[in-house]
């Protein structure tokens, strides 16, 4: 494994937000995860692929656990129309590699960026499609006896943007068994370049983000509600609710955390004012 001293998180957070932590360590194994949590405990942040996050803070004392491209391992069997792989795997990689083995059902994963794990967490997903739809089973470590279990998709308990993971901080995904479908190569790529280039005209791909920041509440859109409340290019600090998409707060000028908390909070306070419900944000605060 990797240690870094006072380290230089702004590259590892897709907000680029200026922050530091007191020490940085990159796995590349399930026993250097193992020998971490012995030694430091509870005084470590897990990072992943640093998507979909919030950075609030401008320093942190704990230690940050780094999985970004490393413990990423990654078998595929043709055979089966199956890939294993760590989770720190990115969903752009996995997406690719299923093309290059003419297998079918990541596609929608191309342009989402997360790490497996956190896709898995989260249960990240567009449109219609998760990655519970391909999960078979995930392999974790379990910080309350510091044993490597298994657990079936079934026990898993997946909802929207939730799962048994997100509920239970203190399981880590270590892997995760994906199944696919075997498929033509032609097609698997028209359909990845086909949902890349709906995104890119429709997200604000120009200035720093971390994707959707509010959970859709039923039966509205967060974009629709945002043009409603006219609170596209509603500033606070450098950061700001794009005007492309009003789902998604951009880091236009050295925003910091607070800044995008900020602009969080107000939104908060104005669709419960005029739709009586809270907003719930999908990305995780650190």
């Amino acid at each position: 494994m990797k240690v870094f001293p006072h380290f230089d998180l702004t590259e590892y957070n897709s907000y680029k937000i200026q922050s530091h932590c007191r020490q940085a360590v990159f796995p590349e194994s399930e026993q250097d995860l193992i020998e971490v949590y012995q030694k430091h405990g509870e005084n470590i942040v897990l990072l992943g692929s640093g998507h979909n996050v919030i950075l609030s803070k401008p320093y942190y004392e704990e230690t940050f656990v780094i999985f970004n491209g490393n413990f990423s391992k990654v078998e595929v069997d043709e055979s089966s129309a199956s890939l294993e792989a760590e989770s720190g795997a990115s969903m752009l990689a996995l997406s690719e590699l299923a093309l290059e083995h003419g297998l079918s059902g990541l596609e929608i994963f191309y342009d989402i960026p997360s790490s497996l794990g956190g896709a898995v967490v989260m249960n990240a997903g567009a449109s219609g499609e998760e990655i519970k739809d391909v999960l078979v089973r995930v392999r974790y470590l379990d910080l309350e006896d510091m044993q490597i279990k298994t657990i079936e998709k079934s026990e898993i308990g997946f909802e929207y943007r939730n799962s048994f993971f997100q509920r239970n901080r203190d399981k880590l995904v270590l892997s995760t068994l994906l199944q696919l479908k075997k498929g033509n190569r032609d097609c698997i790529r028209e359909k990845m370049e086909t949902i890349k280039a709906q995104r890119w005209a429709k997200q604000p791909k120009d200035f720093p983000n971390a994707g959707s920041v509010f959970k859709r509440p039923k039966g509205y859109f967060v974009g629709a509600i945002m043009d409603e409340l006219k609170l596209k290019g509603y500033t606070v600090g450098g950061a700001k609710v794009s005007e492309k998409h009003g789902g998604f707060i951009i880091n236009h000028d050295n925003a910091q955390g607070k800044d995008i908390l900020g602009i969080i909070d107000h939104v908060q306070q104005k669709v419960k004012e005029r739709y009586g419900f809270f907003l719930e944000v999908e990305q995780r605060v650190i």
